[in-house]
Parts: C-alpha cells; sequence; structure tokens
C-alpha cells in the first residue's frame, strides 16, 4: 500500500494536477473569447479583410492549439470548447492555424458570405488554366509577405519541375513584378539555373516601395533561396527596402525597372511579352503583380483636380496644409497616421463605413488615439460630395459641410486587372467564403 501512495505522489498527483490547470487555462480562455467576439461585433468588425479560418465544429475538439499557434492576439479562441474566430478583421491570414490542427477541423478560404474577392484561377502548382502561365503572391490573393515570398519560390520549382524549357533563343521565365514574390522567385530561378528576367513597371520592391516613411511592415522569418532564413519583426519599411537591395545586388537578379508588360500572347510552345520597351519570347511566365491595376477613384465632381492623389509616398512635402485622406483600410490609416505627425499638418480622415473593419487592430488603435489628442479628425459614415480647389464638399453624419482642404489622398484600394489578365486568357472568379 506504501508502494502505491509512492506511485500515486510521483505520477498521478502532477497528473492530475497537470490536467486541472490545462482546464483552468481553457475556462479562462473560454470565458474571454465571448468578450473579445461582443468587442468586434460593437463597431462592425466582424468581416476578414482576405484570407482567413473557417473552422470545422464538428471535428474541432477544443485543444487551442490553433489560438497558441496565431502569432496575432485574440483573433481566435475558444467558445464552448469549440474554436472560433473571435475577432475576424484582425485575422491577416498568416495560416498557421491550419497547420497546427492536430484533427485538421481548419480550412483557409478567401471572402466572406457578405464580401467576395476576385482571384484568378489557379492549381496547386500555381499554375492558371494557360499551360505556362503562373501567379503567385498579392494577385492570387496573398498579400502576406512571407507567405508571397514562400509562393514564388514554390511556383518556380513547379516550373522547374515541369521541365518546360525554352529554344536557345528564348528564355525559361520571364516574371512580371519584382515585390517580395517576384523577387523570391528570381532567387529560385537563378538557383535552379533557369534563363530567366525579372520586368517590374514601377519599382523594385512592389507595393512596398509606396508604402509611408516609416511603415511597420509585419513579416515573419521567411527563406530566400540563395539567402537563407532572415528574421524581420515590426520592422520599418526602410529597413526591408534596404535589405532588398543588398540581397538583390549579392545576387545579381536580373531585373529591369520601370518596363510595363502590355500584353502576353501564346507563341507556338511558349509566349511572346510585350512591353513598350521591347519584345521578349519565353516558355513560361509567371505573375507576380498586386492586385492594384488602378487606383479606385471616388467618381465626383473636381477629382481631376491635381490635388488630387491616390497614394501618399512622403508626408513631409504636406506639412503645415489642410490635407482630407479617404479611405478605411490599412494604407489610409497609415497616411492619415504619418501627416498628422507633421508640423502644422490639419487632416480629415474619411471612411464611408462606421467602422474600420478592414485595417489592423493596431492601426485602429493608433488612429483612436491620435482622435482623442486632436491630432487628426475622423469623420466615419462620410463621404466626399464635390472638389473645388480650395474646399471639399463632405457629406457627414451630421449633414453637409465644406471643408478648407488643400490635398486629398485617395486610398480606396485598386481594381483587380481584370481586362488584362482576361485578354491572356486567364479566368478571373469570385469567391465568397471558398478555398
Amino acid at each position: 500500500m506504501q508502494q502505491l501512495a509512492t506511485i500515486g505522489a510521483v505520477y498521478i498527483a502532477p497528473l492530475v494536477g497537470l490536467i486541472a490547470l490545462y482546464w483552468i487555462k481553457q475556462k479562462n480562455k473560454s470565458r474571454n473569447a465571448p468578450k473579445v467576439y461582443r468587442q468586434a461585433a460593437e463597431p462592425g468588425l466582424l468581416e476578414p479583410a482576405s484570407l482567413h479560418p473557417v473552422i470545422d465544429t464538428v471535428r474541432c475538439v477544443g485543444c487551442a492549439t490553433c489560438v497558441g499557434a496565431c502569432p496575432e492576439k485574440n483573433v481566435l479562441g475558444i467558445s464552448n470548447h469549440t474554436a472560433r474566430l473571435i475577432s475576424p478583421s484582425s485575422c491577416i491570414g498568416h495560416g498557421a492555424c491550419k497547420t497546427a490542427c492536430p484533427v485538421q477541423a481548419i480550412e483557409l478560404v478567401f471572402g466572406a458570405a457578405t464580401r467576395g474577392v476576385d482571384i484568378p484561377l489557379v492549381g496547386e502548382d500555381y499554375q492558371t488554366m494557360v499551360p505556362g502561365i503562373y501567379i503567385a503572391g498579392e494577385l492570387g490573393g496573398m498579400g502576406l509577405i512571407r507567405k508571397a515570398i514562400e509562393q514564388g519560390s514554390q511556383a518556380v520549382a513547379a516550373i522547374a519541375k515541369n521541365g518546360r524549357r525554352g529554344q536557345a533563343s528564348s528564355l525559361d521565365l520571364i516574371i512580371v513584378g519584382a515585390g517580395p514574390a517576384g523577387i523570391s522567385a528570381a532567387m529560385a530561378a537563378k538557383a535552379a539555373n533557369l534563363k530567366y528576367k525579372v520586368l517590374e513597371q514601377d519599382t523594385v520592391g512592389g507595393s512596398i516601395a509606396h508604402y509611408p516613411r516609416g511603415k511597420l511592415v509585419m513579416t515573419q522569418p521567411a527563406y530566400l533561396p540563395l539567402v537563407g532564413e532572415f528574421q524581420f519583426r515590426d520592422t520599418t519599411k526602410e529597413c526591408l527596402m534596404a535589405f532588398w537591395a543588398e540581397a538583390i545586388a549579392k545576387t545579381g537578379l536580373d531585373i529591369t525597372a520601370g518596363e510595363r508588360v502590355d500584353a502576353i500572347d501564346k507563341d507556338g510552345s511558349g509566349f511572346t511579352i510585350i512591353t513598350a520597351n521591347s519584345t521578349y519570347h519565353s516558355s513560361n511566365v509567371l505573375l507576380t503583380i498586386g492586385r492594384r491595376g488602378s487606383p479606385r477613384k471616388l467618381g465626383v465632381a473636381g477629382e481631376e483636380h491635381s490635388k488630387v492623389v491616390y497614394r501618399l509616398i512622403e508626408s513631409h512635402q504636406y506639412r503645415g496644409k489642410k490635407v482630407m485622406v479617404v479611405g478605411g483600410g490599412d494604407s489610409a490609416l497609415e497616411a492619415a497616421l504619418s501627416l498628422s505627425e507633421e508640423q502644422g499638418t490639419e487632416v480629415i480622415l474619411s471612411y464611408r463605413g462606421s467602422a474600420f473593419s478592414r485595417a489592423g487592430v493596431k492601426n485602429r488603435e493608433r488612429v483612436e488615439a491620435a482622435g482623442k489628442r486632436g491630432q487628426l479628425r475622423v469623420e466615419l459614415n462620410s463621404v466626399p460630395l464635390r472638389i473645388t480647389p480650395d474646399l471639399v464638399r463632405l457629406k457627414t453624419a451630421a449633414g453637409e459641410e465644406d471643408a478648407l482642404n488643400d490635398n486629398i489622398i485617395v486610398c480606396a484600394g485598386g481594381i483587380l486587372p481584370t481586362a488584362f489578365l482576361e485578354k491572356t486568357g486567364i479566368e478571373v472568379k469570385t469567391r465568397v467564403g471558398s478555398q
């Protein structure tokens, strides 16, 4: 009996203690999840921005592994012994939850029931319905830097595996776009000894190059061919751009900036890629361009004035000005915050919605704090009606008003280059809560 008591003290008691601790933690998580969900529901922050998890409640065992795996705080939670998305608008599509789930109860999907997302159709190897044309990164719905980097190199691996090689006078691969996915793809192509070239219509870095100065770029550890693993957390745009420049210089990538691709035509077993400057022939094409084919405009009288622009590059040029930022996503909030830090600049942030449901939680918190300090003026449920050289007629919840104005920055997103894609033969599908 004494021996059994000893065994119980040594083995059973600690096990019971661990089980009790586990259930206490589960109870605490279950208690917190409804509260977080209510906090998200009150301002209407229940719509995921893009890629997000859908949990099979029948399969889910409530182990909270997904909650612990998610890099973002209070995005997933446990409610009634089941995992759920408790702060949908804060989800930025890491996908770590799906990988961590031990019972395969999580699927990652695009779009929500109330808002579809236009996504080009691609296979598991990133190949479109046009054999030889591939898509990776933001155009395919993956805006997260780490995921875009992974997709770029994975797409090139698929191209190399398919064994499609050009003739002596042609390239194996043309990569269109020099953002994270395009740079990663170029490195993978060089590592695989493919004959390749990168064409970028703007500047190296893609959309990151046009982020406001000092913007925090959220990244996780990522792997680049020829470079290896690199780690950035809460780094700035400038640091990441410097890293890209150094990596490109060290690896000697073949990138031509300022060359826009106007058409991709099928040519025998390959493709003819036509730009304003030249014509190329390649067996394969990888599109790593962004989703902003052209900026979405307001469609109001006076929008043609030169004071209206569609992205913020340098905030200091607006110092001492009266500026209105229009939009409700991260780019709009970051632009407004950056401008509000300039001496003498008066900023109005106008958004048609009742809450910034498309923006990240950190940006929402920063805007709320800046508003309370009087650093900027936030006008939800508002839309510009008319623009003149020195005024903006703004419709707000309180009525219409004329606001003195020197400049307007419209950050309303972009229009998917659907016409270009369809002309190339690529099918685009609106996904509403689908994989």
